[in-house]
Parts: C-alpha cells; structure tokens; sequence
C-alpha cells in the first residue's frame, strides 16, 4: 500500500552561504558550500517519509554521480525508487542556492532529466503509484506528466495535491484535477492576478478544492472547498534559514492527508512542523 505518491522533480542542491544575494555582475566572498539532494519533488517525498506516510516517488535522474546521490537519498528516508528512471543521455537535475545570513535564499535551477520523463508512458509504467490515498505533484516538471499522473491517480481516487511552484501558469484541465492547491504569495499573486492576498485566495478557490496560501511568519490562509476561510498563525520561531520550508510544510500535509486528517486539522500540523524545520539547523 501507498499513503503518498510525488511525481516530481530531483534536483542536486550545491549550497552556498553568503552575507547577501549578488547584485548584477557582482562577485561575493561566501563562507562555506555543501551539497544538498533535492528538487521540490524529492523533498517533499523525504518529508511525507519522515512524517510517517508509506510513500512512493515518480521521476527521473541522469546517469551520473547526481543522481546515484539523489536515489540514495530517498532510499534513506524510507522512500520507494522502484518508478524513478534513469536517462543516459540526460545529466540530472541540478541547483545552485545561495543561502544568505539572514536565512533568505535565492537559487539557479538546471532541470535536466526531469524534463525527460515521458508523460505517454508513465500510466502504465507507474501503474503501482495511482493506487496511493494522496498524489503530490509541484511544477519543476512538465505539465503533460503531471496531468497524465493526475489523470491517472483520481480515477483510482487518490486525493491530488498541487503545489504549485514554482509560480507558472498552468492549464484549465489541469487544474480542475486539482482537490488540494497549496501556494505562497508569489504564486498566488501570478495565478490569481492581485497582491491582495484575500482576494487572491477567493479568486483560486473552486466548489470541489480547498485552497491553502502559505505566508512564511505570518503563517496561512486556508479555505476550503465550501467557501469558509480561516486563518493559521506560524509557530512562533527563531528562524535559522526558510530554505526548504514549504517542501516540508507539503510533505507534512500529504502525510496528514492520507492518514485521515480534515485540511484544517493537516494544515496546522504541517504550520508547526514547518516551523520546527525553519528554527532547526539542517545537516549538509
């Protein structure tokens, strides 16, 4: 059995501190630099892992050192690799991520194989994953993929759950697959066309989703699918670095999904446990 499918991306994170981000051919002394698996796909799987959830990965790597360190990573975290393929002809996914002291980030994103997966064959290939309670997507892959995988875990009735980030305009049919649409300011601003947040909030809500709009420290604003909104402090934290943040914070919340929870009930575990994890120091 499967609690929590993520067809996403992986990404090979290369971190580096610095005392700020770089302006405009501008050239920083940092501090230190790390290597970090990742890609919004793989960190979520890791989190729903961590969070209890049986939980199973669709994707992709390259043929090299990368990818046997992001497979490695998953397996770690207790996460089934069986449908993560290899494309010899690809590298994988890679980023480079500046960490500032004040514990923002910015990051340079190189896709590479994640861009590969072929959305023809992955329903019968990953016919195992459509079986899952919750189906976790995010947009660091192709659209077609993540609407094949939608497509192909609601008719099995798996519970689909978007992040949708990074920010990118997406398709009338694919998100009206969507039951669970989490963004943050940023997204919700491009999807929805207004800064105000409220406004925002309502205007990506639909009679069969609940939306969910993440605000860092001033926590979220959740309505759900019958129109009642309501409002989710963040733990009050010291934060070391939010890197990460809303990786685990979805993670938590597909976890929390498939075992039972209402939205509101898994929304304010995921605000805590993402709170824990922006106050906590993350091992390289």
């Amino acid at each position: 059995m499967i609690d929590v499918a993520v067809v996403g991306s992986l990404h090979l994170d290369i971190m580096v501190a610095a005392p700020r981000l770089p302006g405009r051919d501008e050239t920083l002394i940092g501090s230190a630099w790390h290597y970090k698996c990742g890609g919004k796909g793989g960190n979520q799987a890791v989190a729903a892992a961590r969070f209890g959830a049986r939980t199973a990965f669709g994707g992709q790597t390259g043929q090299d050192d990368f990818g046997e360190r992001l497979r490695a990573n998953l397996v770690a975290a207790g996460v089934d690799i069986t449908h993560v393929g290899i494309d010899a002809g690809q590298g994988s996914g890679m980023s480079v991520a500046i960490s500032e002291d004040a514990g923002e980030y910015g990051a340079v994103v190189v896709s590479g194989a994640n861009l590969s997966i072929d959305a023809g064959a992955i329903v019968l290939a990953w016919a195992p994953l459509w079986d899952a309670r919750v189906l976790l997507l995010q947009n660091e892959i192709p659209e077609a993929v993540s609407l094949a995988a939608a497509k192909a875990a609601q008719a099995k009735g798996a519970r689909i759950v978007l992040n949708a980030a990074p920010a990118r305009k997406m398709s009338p049919d694919f998100l009206g697959l969507v039951d669970v649409l989490v963004v943050n300011r940023v997204e919700a601003e491009m999807l929805a066309g207004t800064s105000d947040m409220a406004a925002a909030l309502a205007a990506l809500h639909a009679p069969y989703r609940d939306v969910v709009l993440t605000r860092g420290g001033d926590g979220l604003m959740l309505m759900t699918r019958d129109g009642s909104r309501s409002d989710i402090p963040a733990l009050p934290v010291k934060l070391i670095s939010s890197h990460g943040a809303g990786d685990c914070f979805c993670g938590a919340l597909a976890a929390r999904l498939a075992a039972g929870d209402a939205i509101g009930a898994a929304c304010h575990f995921a605000t805590e446990a993402a709170g824990k994890f922006v106050s906590t120091p993350q091992s390289p």
